[in-house]
């Protein structure tokens, strides 16, 4: 390679410019080509009863997977698969009930070419996306999408650029109307990311992450003072349950006890019952966590007890439960 003068700032700034006003004007002209044919393809992919297979080579097929994958995960069962390794031997994952989406700029990729030609025999739908509305890949599907654009940011107008990113728009316009139609909503969006920050927070519930059993600081509520603390520090929660039966009637923290030692001055003759905040705040066990998080914010409190329908206990949360579990 020739070595070439280093350009300057304001060659690279003018660049970047030029890069993003030709792929925006060719965002903004494929905005004004959405018709009844996009319609007819998202009502098609909708009444779809097995999976939308997304298919590509090259450029394209980088554009594909990432459709397959937002389908995918905003609801949609879709996977990708690649033009290439299709014709040899993954056309097995395609079948009569699915919708093959095809992306090629050309519409004249041979590896789609053949691969419609095999699906169409399988009685396959086919929604071309192409820049080439007269192309063999449009005559012979089922819907054309137009994703032409005028020029490729490219200066040469070569390197797929403005035309990728209208097909990867498009494709975001298809699984966005298809989530609104089917009402996908943030619990159905985290049940596909458990991974992931909102997935925890959405699907996490209380008992996943509520101490319980042998766990749990509990004192009767004549216990003395100095038994009660022996009990909270033992378990490391900052208080203890006061429990008649299964039954709570209170809870005794830390707090409770500097409020005592302020007004009593000598407590260790005195029960637990003389200091414990009554009827505490709880939660049940099949509450999602971030609820707790919320209530446990909202009223300044570093613990929660959990209960079931007759008021018993269960188990008990502290915020830094919370915190572990990246729920909050």
């Amino acid at each position: 390679m020739h070595a070439h003068p280093q350009p300057s700032a304001e060659a690279i700034r003018a660049s970047a410019d030029r890069t993003f006003g030709i792929e925006i004007q060719a965002l903004q002209a494929l905005q004004g080509r959405i018709d009844a044919r996009f319609v007819q393809a998202v009502d098609l992919i909708l009444g779809c009863s097995g999976r939308i297979v997304v298919t590509g080579i090259g450029k394209s097929g980088h554009i594909a997977r990432k459709i397959a994958a937002t389908l995918a995960s905003t609801g949609t069962p879709a996977f990708f698969m690649h033009a290439a390794e299709a014709i040899h031997g993954d056309l097995g994952m395609l079948t009569g009930q699915d919708i093959l989406l095809a992306i090629s700029y050309s519409g004249s990729a041979q590896e789609l070419i053949t691969i419609i030609s095999v699906a169409k025999r399988m009685g396959t739908r086919i929604i071309a996306l192409t820049g080439h509305a007269e192309s063999e890949l449009a005559s012979n599907a089922d819907l054309t999408l137009d994703a032409a654009v005028d020029q490729e940011a490219c200066p040469l107008n070569l390197a797929p650029t403005a035309s990728t990113t209208a097909a990867l728009v498009l494709g975001d316009a298809i699984a966005v109307a298809c989530l609104e139609a089917r009402g996908f909503n943030r619990e159905d969006f985290a049940r596909s990311h458990p991974g992931g920050a909102l997935g925890r927070r959405l699907l996490t519930s209380v008992a996943d992450i509520m101490r319980r059993g042998a766990a749990l600081p509990c004192v009767a509520p004549g216990t003395l003072i100095p038994d009660a603390l022996t009990e909270m520090s033992s378990k490391g929660m900052g208080m203890t349950i006061v429990l008649e039966g299964k039954r709570p009637v209170g809870l005794f923290t830390d707090g409770d006890l500097r409020r005592m030692i302020a007004q009593h001055g000598d407590i260790r003759t005195l029960p637990v019952s003389a200091g414990m905040s009554r009827h505490p705040r709880s939660i049940t066990a099949t509450a999602p966590a971030i609820e707790a998080a919320s209530i446990m914010d909202e009223h300044k409190l570093n613990q929660m007890l959990v209960l079931d329908e007759d008021g018993l206990l269960l188990g008990a949360l502290h915020m830094h439960d919370l915190l572990a579990a990246k729920v909050i």
